[in-house]
């Protein structure tokens, strides 16, 4: 796999021969080969990067025109490139032409061709010469080569057009015959043209079509037509931002020489496709007019705002960084302040981030991936800016954030809130990488008396719990840095943790999350109320195309302060996880168990509503359902069946004394502590030394068993809650691990599994599901594949969220 993605502004960027380009690449394992269609591809690319390796997966290339041409060549007519801001699109090509792109890129036609400063006509042409093929969309330098043969010609003036069509054999024929029929031309046998006869609709085509003409069908211009038309011009699209407090003042709107504001909104409220002042005329084409609003609304926050011939709008800082692709892309000449500049630029190409002045004992610990994320965090600290370090699990997040701690230079105290089971860990990774710092954790009995004990710190660590009861204590602080780790605490803005952390007063407010969404988008803009309050506004109660207005837009606001990279991308040294699902048949006994609970749990259902019970009823009915289930299919004793035998457990075995033998270390995964205790007892009766960790645990108890296994090969397996177990862990000593029952939401098997497989790892980890064939277990796969789009729709990451199960998502998993 090999996608090319271009900048919006390479209008702007080409021309200097500057043109940021992004490079994902995927091979196929060994020893197989990739697509024959990439190779010449792939030659240019190691070359421009130097070495005698392969290119890696992501690359970040400066091209020159010539290059970025060279590289388009290479990948002629395959679906490969796409613009940045529209990854999920690919640019279509138009002959041997890639759309919107070669016309950029040819330098010798970019160096004579230049555009009628009023963006109206040109001189007329001499008889039989075509200078149209030299300029490119909407009048731009460099437009595509005409295909060969005759082409279509233009000729008539602001009240008739009168257009020859190709030949029939013309690749363009059937498109051009398309266009005059649907827009009211009508042929003249005697002379073979299709003619236009109305003011209004002359001028309403050439707003719409004028560019597309050249750009699409290589139209060919009579000179009459240029000289009879040398007085119409299309509308340009300019914007400008000006410093205002803490945010910006940005005004979007028409450029139309001659013609007044007022007279651009007539025509716009009427529809009128054109404006006229002082002999000449403007063309408001719907392109244009389309970019603009789609401009003003996202200023705006109303996806219904109407667009207007010039709109000013005040933003927050933070918004900059959106608003600045979108308005490089609208108006390749847009000029912001060096401030916005500066708080922009680098989010937006973060290989330009100035490198974090980083203690160099430190920085020599540090792996490449891990400076560029300091680098980002210190960027968004010294602006007043807040982020979200969304790195897949294992890739050091709390490494980086301790980097941070170190270059922020505050005279204030930083403090970090995270789950009780992770305060250990924090005061150990400090004291490792941050021995500077003077730490404080406060909780349980040891906590601080007042605000006045905090100055004596550099770094508070504390757990959501007991911020929660301290609240005053925090509230009152001035902090110079807050970092909430496992952000998923704070995903419901109505929760006490979530207030709680919203009332911090802070310079920099940073989130640590491997998962930023676990249930729905809702959860992203409870993250960013607490990074950056204010800039992502709650949208009305909206549904249907309005609602996927804003989440779109969130997404977009979202991007530039979500730092994602994935294993593959940036530590290609990790050794392969493999997953594994092993299917395990119910005995006769649990079969007809399950059968029995089943069918009385859909005649309850089915009582229940028809006596028409409230769909929170139905839902908790269900989800009982779904939970005995569940436990049947793990083990039957966990419904009071006492003496009943387990398919699974006996799958578990035979799995277990196989990986034991081969001398494997195992995490063994439930949701379920009493099923954990079960597994305990088994343990103990084959004498099989182990490890036990849940969530009533105490932090010293839980350490205690983390180092445990992690220091001595003595035990084997351990047994870990889900919930308890499955982050902020780094248990490396295991290379299988072992999901006894599946749940839903895959990231959260995901995140248990990274347990293992994290930087330090050096063995392969092998990952098994144990799934109850033909039950509700095996539904639950099926329902993971389907929820895996919501977070690969904001963040390029191999993991993924699933949306909240709906009581259809539930009745569907109860059925047969």
């Amino acid at each position: 796999m090999l996608r090319v993605y271009l900048p919006p502004n390479l209008a702007a960027t080409a021309p200097k021969d500057a043109i940021a380009v992004r490079v994902d690449l995927e091979l196929p394992p060994s020893p197989g080969l990739p697509d024959t269609d990439i190779l010449p591809a792939l030659a240019l690319l190691q070359k421009w990067i130097g070495g005698g390796g392969a290119p890696g997966p992501r690359l970040f290339l400066q091209l020159t025109r010539a290059q970025l041409s060279a590289l388009v060549a290479a990948l002629r007519g395959q679906p490969r490139f796409s613009w940045a801001n529209a990854t999920d699109r690919s640019i279509p090509w138009s002959g041997a032409e890639l759309a919107g792109v070669s016309p950029l890129l040819q330098v010798s036609a970019a160096l004579t061709a230049a555009p009628n400063p009023s963006g109206g006509g040109r001189p007329p042409a001499p008889e039989g010469e075509n200078r149209s093929a030299a300029r490119g969309p909407a009048g731009r330098p460099g437009g595509p080569s005409p295909a060969p043969g005759p082409r279509m010609v233009v000729d008539g003036s602001e009240h008739f057009l009168a257009i020859t069509l190709p030949p029939r054999e013309h690749p363009t024929y059937a498109r051009a015959l398309d266009l005059v029929k649907t827009h009211g031309f009508l042929p003249e046998p005697s002379n073979g043209k299709w003619w236009l006869r109305d003011r209004h609709k002359t001028l309403g085509f050439l707003a719409e079509f004028r560019p597309r003409l050249e750009r699409d069908f290589g139209a060919a211009f009579t000179p009459g037509f240029l000289q009879r038309t040398a007085h119409i011009a299309p509308a340009q699209v300019e914007a400008a931002a000006a410093e205002s407090g803490d945010g910006y003042e940005v005004t979007v709107g028409l450029r139309a020489d001659g013609a007044s504001e007022a007279d651009l909104r007539t025509a716009i409220l009427t529809g009128r496709s054109y404006a006229e002042a002082g002999g000449r005329i403007i063309l408001l084409g719907p392109e244009a007019l389309a970019r603009l609003a789609r401009a003003q609304q996202a200023l705006s926050g109303d996806p219904a705002a109407p667009v207007a011939p010039r709109q000013t709008r005040r933003i927050p800082a933070a918004q900059a960084a959106e608003a600045d692709e979108l308005l490089a892309e609208l108006a390749p000449g847009f000029q912001p302040p060096e401030t916005w500049k500066a708080r922009s630029a680098a989010l937006r190409t973060l290989t330009s981030l100035q490198p974090a002045p980083v203690p160099a004992e430190l920085d020599a610990l540090l792996r490449p991936y891990q400076r560029l994320g300091v680098a980002w965090l210190w960027h968004l600290y010294r602006h007043d800016l807040g982020g979200i370090l969304a790195d897949e699990m294992g890739l050091g997040k709390t490494l980086q954030a301790l980097a941070l701690l170190l270059v922020a230079d505050a005279k204030e105290p930083a403090l970090v809130v995270c789950p009780a089971s992770l305060l250990e860990n924090w005061r150990r990774e400090a004291a490792r990488f941050a021995p500077a710092l003077r730490v404080f954790v406060h909780h349980g009995e040891g906590r601080l008396a007042g605000p006045e004990a905090l100055g004596g710190q550099d770094l508070i660590i504390t757990s959501y719990g007991t911020l929660v009861r301290d609240e005053a204590l925090f509230r009152g602080a001035a902090l110079g840095c807050v970092i909430a780790d496992e952000a998923q605490h704070l995903k419901n803005r109505r929760s006490q943790n979530a207030r709680a952390l919203r009332g911090l007063r802070a310079r920099g407010r940073f989130l640590l999350t491997g998962t930023p969404l676990e249930n729905s988008l809702e959860d992203l803009r409870s993250l960013f109320e607490f990074i950056l309050p204010g800039y992502i506004a709650a949208p009305p109660g909206v549904r249907g195309a309005d609602r996927a207005w804003f989440d779109d837009r969130l997404k977009a606001q979202a991007a530039p302060y979500i730092l994602r990279r994935t294993k593959a991308a940036v530590a290609p040294e990790l050794p392969p996880r493999i997953e594994q699902v092993v299917w395990c048949e119910l005995t006769p006994r649990q079969a007809a168990l399950y059968r029995q609970t089943q069918e009385a749990g859909e005649r309850a259902l089915f009582d229940l509503e028809a006596g028409g019970a409230s769909e929170s009823q139905v839902r908790f009915a269900a989800l009982t359902q779904l939970l005995r289930l569940r436990q049947i299919c793990c083990d039957p004793r966990l419904v009071q069946e006492a003496d009943a035998d387990s398919g699974k457990l006996e799958a578990l075995r035979e799995l277990l004394a196989e990986s034991l033998d081969d001398g494997h270390r195992i995490l063994l995964f439930s949701q379920f502590t009493t099923l954990l205790g079960l597994l305990r007892e088994e343990l103990g009766a084959q004498a099989i030394p182990h490890c036990y960790l849940d969530g009533s645990m105490a932090p010293a108890a839980r350490q205690e068993q983390v180092d445990r296994f992690q220091g001595s090969d003595e035990c084997p397996i351990f047994l870990l809650s889900l919930k308890a177990g499955g982050t902020g862990l780094n248990l490396t000593a295991a290379d299988t691990v072992v999901h006894y029952d599946p749940w839903w939401n895959p990231a959260a098997e995901l995140q248990a599994t990274d347990r293992a497989h994290r930087i330090g790892q050096t063995r392969t980890v092998t990952s098994y599901k144990l799934i109850a064939a033909g039950t509700v277990e095996e539904r639950v796969l099926g329902l993971q594949a389907e929820k895996r789009a919501l977070l690969e729709a904001v963040f390029d990451a191999s993991d993924a969220a699933a949306a909240r199960l709906s009581l259809a998502d539930l009745r569907s998993l109860l059925k047969g």
